[in-house]
């Protein structure tokens, strides 16, 4: 409230950055704080996709340039496998931020086939803190002029900067949660 008792109307953009920096601060990254690598590489169920030593690669499409390969399949088996808390991080990485960064606010280049896959649960932490402040810095950039221009995604061409925006968060949200429930079920593994 102001001095007056009338609340501050926020902008589009301030609201969408507080949709995300909420979350990440006060629920997701605070969670991922202590990820060891013993857990970020954990499979849950035998079968589950992974992050694994080249050598070690059990799917025909597994992608990365680096020692380290990410299972995937094209087209995705149905149902889809279960998969580990380095391959949902890294999928947040790379497919949510990742692209979006480079695509809309000037990051690096960045696809599955193309990335050098961080072995370790500090390097892919530090790769999605990279990310996620690309991000929170370019949604900030946007004006609402820009919030209502339509985005430049594939097959999404007619929906605008602001319906990718909440998408991106919901994303983040959503496998946030799924990597969390994963971190609670290691931890109470018998």
């Amino acid at each position: 409230m102001d001095d007056e008792g009338v609340s501050a109307v926020k902008s589009w953009t301030e609201e969408l950055l507080l949709q995300e920096s909420w979350h990440w601060d006060a629920q997701l990254r605070p969670r991922l704080e202590g990820l060891t690598d013993e857990e970020y590489l954990w499979e849950p169920v035998p079968g589950s996709w992974n992050l694994r030593p080249r050598a070690e690669s059990r799917t025909s499409w597994a992608v990365g340039t680096g020692t380290h390969l990410l299972d995937f399949e094209m087209p995705e088996p149905e149902p889809p496998p279960v998969t580990t808390i380095a391959w949902r991080l890294l999928h947040v990485v790379v497919g949510v931020f990742g692209e979006r960064n480079a695509r809309y606010f000037g990051g690096p280049s960045m696809s599955y086939r193309d990335f050098d896959y961080p072995a370790t649960a500090a390097g892919g932490l530090a790769a999605l803190d990279a990310g996620e402040a690309i991000w929170r810095a370019g949604v900030a950039s946007l004006d609402e002029a820009a919030l209502v221009e339509n985005c430049r995604e594939e097959g999404f061409e007619e929906d605008s900067m602001a319906a990718l925006v909440l998408h991106i968060h919901r994303e983040i949200i959503h496998h946030g949660a799924e990597i969390c429930l994963l971190r609670d079920l290691y931890a109470a593994r018998g």
